[in-house]
């Protein structure tokens, strides 16, 4: 089995797995069959990024933790083994790109700000591989904003206050002439916050339909019934007085309307109207995630439908709710938030009292369950000094989890739909299901018969490789042909391919990590085709947009207090910024233990490969013919030497012509592997392999094929050590160096006990002021939870 079989086979046994899950009202229907079906064969997965801060000045680290969950229970996953983490510009061209290991379902990394990057607001994202295979909305994305102190702060001009986007969004999808409805509205400012506007709906003849404003972030809505023969559209006007009109959407002669209305405390009441004259019944199906679905059947009576539906059978977060007609076509869809109430508490207590600079700070973390029980967790924190600067955090794991991993675009101020009490928040939070529906798959996908297979595969075992085989002169992909991928060097890699019908290859790196030298190249027997390396990140974007930049002139000093430090940090600790945890990786060869292992320096040396092999390698038989060398191996368990030649490398890069193996000078090859019987690499299957590995592992000055590929690649991100200085004595204390951190700590993998119990230590630095902690956790059965809170530092007197 190769490779890609066994990713294949993994898929399919852990879809498995995660596909069982609770189903209420099991009536028989096709819809809720397939929609069942479709969770099974389709894992969804999501990730969340804790970055450290969300204001830079460049020459700074981002410091990041990714979670990886999977996309219904928020349960850490351990399918795929690769994140992919950018950052974009404003034109969504990628300005940094990283590569980052998961294992137990997390990662962690950090970025180095470059000084070539222009002061602005930049989007960072992060996917997996199987990811690609959804909508690039589903992909993590988070704003951040990045001042460059070193160049002149250029702001862009702003456009005039009139360039708001204001959206409306009748309930369920539709407006339908003579049937009554509700319309959600949406406005937005520049700044991609929401903006308070008074609006009217008229009519053609100017008559008043109905006044609107928002109740909360720009959204709010009205009550229309399109009445017939009229046409709509809405004027709206700011704070100025200056006016504008947007249309709204267009009214349907004939459909289905929806509406959700809460009934009582504990169930919902959704309504379905229609004026298409042959309906007869409608489905109503719900699901919160793809799990806990339930299908519906109503008769029309009066062309009208009425459900019921328990709260308690949804889950908790967001929930869909879709209508179909007789012919199980959909027609209406609406969203519904469910509060959650479990979740994970965190509480962290500075147990070390008053702190000053200089000084060992101990906090004493608990995690519990939502009845008090302990809970064993996986935490992120960050401890960073306050400032005008950076602005108040929002968009913890549970808010991102359960909200706006399920919407589109941003969601501003997400804390407030988990946190907030009153009447109102239910009103708001119903707004933004309003406003802002999605789901991650397609109707039209899930319904069919006959699913196409993914595009993506997950990388269950490391990093994809990918490339083409194409004809140079037709541009024609190459079907069937042999590529070999190798990292030259001491650590003998060999990865082989073979292309599909497109000319796509692809080679699973296994433990692949840091910058690479990398030699691909096809048989010279295919010398016609040449290769070229696909990018491992998607070229495909979301809808969001980040907000104009704008940086106030009042925050230079601020700036100042924050561009100090980080000169200080590169110029005096730049060795202690760059350590780095070398990942443990298995040093032995793709081939394993060799049959026969030959180290050189301990014979006889002799100046022509020949004599080597003749004198003391005798499982291998070189033989010179008119057109050239010949070399066979002995194999083994047949007692026998094969009728083909062997895979030849030196240092890990393949040669097929047997005459340059034999010009390689056995004066420079420390090392001789052989094995003697056939060995498969992937789809390739070789008669034995002899394998030279020189001193220093640099093919000792032999150059593959001019035809060959050799390109610099980028591996798994060498995990970074965050560093922060000890101050446990009096000369420690007492230094003169400079310390003016403001990232007092980055702790991205601190684990609480199973009593619930972690510890948090760290030394201040000698920057008094206030200092803002922010962790985010998350259990094993997927409770999800975040706390943050202040403290001060004072300035030591002497």
């Amino acid at each position: 089995m190769n490779s890609l079989e066994k990713t294949v086979q993994a898929v399919f046994l852990l879809l498995t797995l995660v596909g069982i899950v609770p189903v209420w009202g099991q009536s028989e229907n096709p819809i809720q069959t397939k929609l069942d079906a479709y969770r099974n064969q389709t894992l969804q997965e999501k990730l969340f990024v804790h970055l450290d801060r969300s204001f830079y000045v460049a020459g700074e680290l981002m410091w990041f933790k990714i979670n990886y969950v999977d996309g219904t229970f928020h349960q850490p996953l351990s399918l795929s083994k690769v994140a992919y983490l950018e950052v974009f510009d404003k034109e969504n061209r990628p300005v940094l790109q990283t590569k980052v290991a998961l294992a137990d379902g997390s990662g962690t990394g950090s970025l180095f700000l470059p000084t070539t990057l222009g002061s602005g607001n930049y989007l960072v994202r992060a996917y997996t591989n199987w990811m690609k295979n959804t909508d690039p909305d589903y992909f993590f994305e988070k704003p951040v904003t990045v001042v460059n102190t070193f160049r002149k702060l250029e702001l862009p001009v702003l456009k005039d206050s009139l360039a708001y986007d204001v959206q409306f969004f009748p309930e369920g999808g539709n407006l339908v002439r003579n049937l009554p409805g509700k319309v959600a509205f949406k406005m937005v400012g520049t700044t991609g916050k929401g903006v308070d506007l008074q609006g009217v709906v008229l009519d053609q003849s100017n008559d008043t339909v109905v006044r609107f404003k928002p109740l909360k972030f720009g959204m709010g809505r009205f009550a229309l019934t399109p009445a017939e023969g009229k046409q709509y559209r809405a004027v709206l006007t700011d704070a100025a007085g200056k006016t504008f009109t947007r249309p709204l959407p267009a009214v349907q002669e004939q459909g289905y309307t929806m509406q959700v209305e809460e009934e009582g405390k504990d169930q919902l009441r959704v309504t379905v109207k229609t004026t298409a004259p042959a309906a007869s019944l409608v489905y109503l199906l719900t699901h919160t995630r793809l799990a806990a679905i339930r299908a519906d059947e109503q008769g029309l009576r009066d062309h009208t439908a009425s459900f019921l539906i328990d709260k308690k059978t949804l889950g908790e977060g967001i929930s869909h709710l879709t209508v179909f007609e007789a012919s199980r076509k959909p027609v209406c869809e609406r969203l519904y938030f469910k509060r959650p109430e479990r979740r994970l508490t965190i509480d962290a207590k500075l147990t070390s009292g008053a702190l000053s600079t200089r000084e060992k700070a101990v906090f004493d973390v608990t995690t519990q369950d939502e009845t008090g029980k302990p809970a064993l967790t996986d935490l992120s924190v960050a401890v960073y000094r306050l400032d005008s600067l950076q602005p108040a955090e929002s968009g913890d794991i549970l808010s991102y989890l359960l909200l706006t991993s399920d919407l589109r675009g941003g969601v501003e101020s997400p804390d407030y739909y988990f946190q907030a009490t009153g009447a109102e928040v239910n009103d708001v939070t119903d707004n933004l299901m309003l406003t802002q529906g999605w789901r991650r798959f397609r109707w039209e996908t899930v319904l069919q018969t006959d699913r196409p297979a993914e595009a993506h595969l997950p990388e269950v075992n490391g990093h994809f490789i990918r490339g083409k085989v194409i004809h140079p002169g037709t541009g024609q992909p190459g079907y069937n042909i042999s590529s070999y991928l190798s990292v030259p060097g001491k650590h003998i890699l060999l990865y082989g391919s073979r292309s599909d019908k497109t000319g796509r290859i692809h080679f699973e790196m296994k433990e692949f990590f840091g910058p690479k030298d990398l030699v691909v190249q096809l048989n010279p027997k295919d010398s016609l085709f040449r290769i070229e390396l696909l990018s491992p990140f998607y070229d495909r974007f979301s809808a969001s947009r980040l907000p104009v930049f704008d940086f106030p002139t009042a925050l230079k000093e601020p700036l100042l207090a924050r561009s100090i430090p980080m000169q200080v940090q590169n110029a005096y600790y730049r060795e202690n910024l760059s350590r780095y945890r070398l990942p443990q990786v298995d040093s032995v060869a793709f081939y394993g233990v060799p049959d026969e292992r030959y180290r050189l320096d301990d014979f006889t040396r002799f100046p022509v490969m020949e004599e080597v092999f003749r004198e003391y390698v005798p499982g291998v038989m070189a033989r010179k013919r008119r057109d050239g060398y010949v070399i066979s191996l002995l194999d083994t368990p047949h007692k026998q030497f094969f009728d083909g030649s062997p895979l030849a490398l030196l240092d890990g890069v393949p040669i097929f012509d047997m005459d340059k193996v034999m010009e390689i000078d056995p004066r420079k090859v420390q090392r001789l592997d052989v094995m003697t019987r056939r060995y498969i690499v992937g789809p390739l299957v070789f008669d034995g392999i002899i394998s030279f590995t020189t001193y220093k592992g640099d093919l000792a000055g032999y150059r593959p094929d001019a035809k060959a590929l050799l390109a610099d690649y980028e591996g798994l991100q060498i995990p970074r050590d965050f560093y922060t200085p000890r101050y446990d004595t009096p000369q420690r204390s007492g230094s003169r160096m400079p310390d003016l951190r403001n990232l007092l700590h980055w702790a991205p993998t601190l684990k609480t006990d199973g009593q619930g119990k972690g510890k948090l230590e760290f030394y201040t630095s000698d920057e008094e002021g206030t200092y803002r902690f922010m962790i985010n956790g998350i259990t094993a059965d997927g409770r999800a939870g975040s706390r943050q809170g202040t403290f001060e530092v004072t300035k030591v007197i002497k």
